[in-house]
Order: C-alpha cells, then sequence, then structure tokens
C-alpha cells in the first residue's frame, strides 16, 4: 500500500509539471509483474507526451524528479523515460525519447543543472514498451490496449539481447543480473513469453541442465532479497554464459 501512493504522488507531479502535454503515465518492470523488492528493484515508468519538452520544461522536471526520487522508500529510487505518444503506435527502433532519470544519473543530475539525459534514441525502450502492453498498468491516460500497438518481435528481441550481449565478460562481476536475464532472453527465444528475471529463472530450474540450478537457485534467492553469500563459482558462470549464448543463437536460427 505505501508503494500505491509513491505511484499516485508521480502522477500528482508530472500531471503538475507537464498539464496539457501529458498524455499517460504507464508502470513496467519488476513492480508491474510482481517480483518488486524494496533492496534491489526501482520503481519504471514510462511517461507519455503529446509534444516535445521545451529544455526549461526539462530542467525544472529534473530538480522534481531529483526530489520525488529521494523520497521513495525503495533503495534504487525510479527509473522513468519520457517519449512521445506518436511512436506507440508508429514505432522507431531504436525509440527516441525526451527524457530519462535513473540512479545511474542521480549524480549527473544532481551536480550539474544543465545536464539533460534526453534527445537520442535507446533500443531499451522496446522492450519497455513491448512489457507496458503484455504486462504493464496504467496510472494515467488512455488504457494501454488502446493506447499502444504490439511491438514487434524482431524489436522487443533486440532490444533484449542488447541485455546480454557482454554476458561473458560482464557475469563474473554482476552474476545475479546476468544468469537470470539470460533465462529470461531464452525463455523468449523458445516460447515467445514476455518474463521477468525473476520468472525467467524459475523457468530455467524446469527446462536447463541440472549442472546450473544450484547457480540459478542462488541467484534467484538473491535476487529476492536474500543475503548474498557470494563464493560464485566463476568457472560455472562462464559455463553457463558460453551454454546460454549457444542455445540463444540455436533457437534463433530456428526461427
Amino acid at each position: 500500500m505505501e508503494i500505491l501512493a509513491y505511484l499516485d504522488q508521480a502522477v500528482t507531479l508530472f500531471k503538475e509539471e507537464l498539464g496539457a502535454n501529458l498524455s499517460g503515465i504507464y508502470l513496467h518492470g519488476s513492480l508491474a509483474m510482481g517480483c518488486f523488492h524494496p533492496d534491489r528493484s526501482d520503481i519504471d515508468l514510462l511517461i507519455v507526451v503529446h509534444d516535445k519538452l521545451p529544455v526549461e520544461v526539462s530542467r525544472k522536471l529534473a530538480k522534481k524528479v531529483i526530489a520525488y526520487h529521494d523520497s521513495l522508500p525503495n533503495r534504487r529510487g525510479v527509473e522513468l523515460t519520457i517519449v512521445l505518444k506518436k511512436y506507440l503506435k508508429n514505432f522507431v527502433h531504436p525509440t527516441p525519447f525526451e527524457f530519462h532519470f535513473s540512479d545511474f544519473h542521480l549524480d549527473r543530475y544532481r551536480n550539474d543543472e544543465h545536464y539533460l539525459c534526453g534527445g537520442y534514441e535507446d533500443r531499451d525502450l522496446a522492450a519497455q514498451f513491448a512489457v507496458v502492453y503484455q504486462r504493464g498498468f496504467i496510472l494515467y491516460g488512455e488504457p494501454i490496449r488502446e493506447a499502444f500497438l504490439p511491438v514487434d518481435r524482431q524489436y522487443y528481441l533486440d532490444s533484449i539481447l542488447g541485455d546480454i550481449g557482454d554476458a561473458a565478460q560482464q557475469i563474473i562481476d554482476s552474476p545475479v543480473y546476468y544468469t537470470l536475464n539470460l533465462c529470461r532472453v531464452l525463455y523468449f527465444v523458445r516460447e515467445e513469453v514476455v518474463s521477468s528475471k525473476k520468472e525467467g529463472g524459475g523457468w530455467g530450474l524446469q527446462h536447463l541442465p541440472a549442472k546450473y540450478h544450484g547457480l540459478l537457485k542462488q541467484c534467484l534467492d538473491e535476487y529476492s532479497g536474500g543475503v548474498s553469500g557470494g563464493g560464485y563459482d566463476q568457472a560455472l558462470l562462464f559455463d553457463y554464459a558460453e551454454y546460454m549464448a549457444g542455445e540463444i543463437r540455436q533457437h534463433q536460427a530456428k526461427v
């Protein structure tokens, strides 16, 4: 219930700052898919506007979003992107966006009053649009199935493949992220299911070789809020990343 109150605050903030330009606010990500954890998850919002944002509006908005982010009870706060309404039904990949905020950009927003993230394209938005369409929730504006069209499979797949392109190099440093994301991608290429990382890991326990089950259980436990015991087997992580990359390539070739 506490999170719902903070979502209401987000709606109020964007209605006040964007006024008649605001078209819709949609929730996606872990909170929409039932695997949100306050110590590890952010609140993912897709904001839709009718017209481009003037720079002065974006700068004022950035200050308000920082204050909102700081008020949130979850450690990673909010991640949000503002896009033009025209792209919801006339999709472009990678998708242009007007404004973006996340904890990754927080320090730059705090320390540089002229800093703005926006005005270029992001291939991640294809996955965000797809999750909104398949699994998201409306907070303000038109119903999802009226506002959006389905994202073509090729664009969604390109978007989620972007999340694992460097898995073999990065899985040692971020074992939970890459282990579960690789499951999510393979789940999609095999069964066309748009899933969360947690759902992907659960699917992996049912469909991947038994030698990876301990790794999957360890990652799922940590992802769900369990205390990290560390001690990930680096050789097993490399082996897993190579195996999953091969499986994903093999099933892509069959499509």
